[in-house]
C-alpha cells in the first residue's frame, strides 16, 4: 500500500491500551476501521471516543476465541465496506511468569487468545485478501516470543512467531504482506505497577508503518533490539542467567505477590 487514507482495516483487540492507540493512528491517517474486541466498559469507551468519525469506524464486539464471531466480524466488515486491506491482530492476555504457579484454565485462555485467536482471524481474512490480489497483516507478538521467560505467555509469543512467518511465506506471492510486531514493556494495564514506560503510541506507529511498508520483524522499543539479539546468539547465556533461582525468584515475585493478595481478598 502506498497509502494508508480510505484504506479498510480491521484491529483484533481494538480496546486495550495499544488497539486504542493504534485505532487512533489510523484514523489520524484518514483510515476506515472495524474495531472489534468482548463486549466490555473499554470497548464502549472506545465507541464513544471514536463516534465523531461517525461511518469511518465499525464498532463489533467479538470473542476471536470463538470461530462464529470471527466468521460476522469478517461478513460485517465486507457489508460495510466491501473490502478488507488490513489486519492488526492485537488481541492478547498475560500469564504468570511461571508456567508451574498457572492454572489449567489460565494456560488454556492464553493460547486460546494469544494464538488460536490470531489464528482464526487470519484464517478468515486471508480468502478475501488474496481474491482482492493484496493487503496487509500485522500480528503484534512480544520481545517474551524471542526470549522464553514468561511461561504460558512466552510459549504462546513463539508460536504466533512461527505461524507468522509460515503465512507470510505462504502469500508473498498473493501481494500480501505480514509482519510481526514484538514490543516490549510498555505503559498498558497488563505492566500497570511498573514505572517510566513508554506509551502505546510508539508501538501503534510502529503497526502504521508496517501496513505501508511490511517486514519480517519489528522490535520496540528499539532499546530491546541488542537484548534480543543477545538472547538469540548466545542461548546457552540466556539459559545460564534466567536458570538462576535468584532471577527466577525476582522474576515471578511481583506476580505471585498479587496472586496471594487475591487470595486474601475473596476469604
Amino acid at each position: 500500500m502506498t497509502s494508508l487514507h480510505g484504506r479498510v482495516a480491521i484491529v483484533a483487540g481494538a480496546s486495550g491500551g495499544i488497539g486504542a492507540a493504534t485505532v487512533r493512528a489510523m484514523l489520524a491517517r484518514g483510515m476506515v476501521v472495524v474495531a472489534a474486541a468482548p463486549s466490555d466498559a473499554l470497548l464502549d469507551a472506545l465507541a464513544r471516543e471514536t463516534a465523531p468519525f461517525g461511518a469511518r469506524v465499525l464498532i463489533v464486539p467479538t470473542d476471536i476465541t470463538r470461530r462464529r464471531d470471527v466468521d460476522l466480524l469478517v461478513a460485517r466488515a465486507l457489508v460495510a465496506f466491501g473490502r478488507i486491506d488490513a489486519l492488526v491482530n492485537l488481541a492478547g492476555v498475560g500469564s504468570s511468569p511461571s508456567f508451574c504457579d498457572s492454572s489449567d484454565d489460565e494456560i488454556e485462555r492464553v493460547f486460546a487468545v494469544n494464538l488460536l485467536g490470531a489464528a482464526r482471524v487470519m484464517h478468515a481474512v486471508l480468502p478475501v485478501m488474496k481474491a482482492q490480489r493484496g493487503g496487509a497483516i500485522v500480528n503484534v507478538g512480544s520481545v517474551a516470543g524471542e526470549a522464553a521467560v514468561m511461561g504460558a505467555y512466552s510459549g504462546s509469543k513463539f508460536g504466533l512467531r512461527g505461524l507468522n512467518d509460515s503465512i507470510r511465506r505462504e502469500v508473498r506471492s498473493d501481494g500480501i504482506g505480514v509482519t510481526l510486531i514484538e514490543p516490549g514493556f510498555v505503559a498498558t494495564p497488563m505492566n500497570g505497577a511498573m514505572q517510566n514506560l513508554p506509551g502505546p503510541e510508539i508501538v501503534a506507529d510502529a503497526i502504521v508503518g508496517a501496513l505501508l511498508r511490511p517486514r519480517r520483524a519489528i522490535v520496540v522499543p528499539a532499546g530491546y533490539r541488542v537484548p534480543v539479539f543477545l538472547v538469540k546468539t548466545f542461548p546457552a547465556l540466556a539459559d545460564l542467567v534466567f536458570g538462576n533461582a535468584r532471577i527466577q525468584e525476582r522474576l515471578n515475585r511481583d506476580a505471585r505477590a498479587e496472586r496471594a493478595r487475591a487470595r486474601e481478598r475473596s476469604e
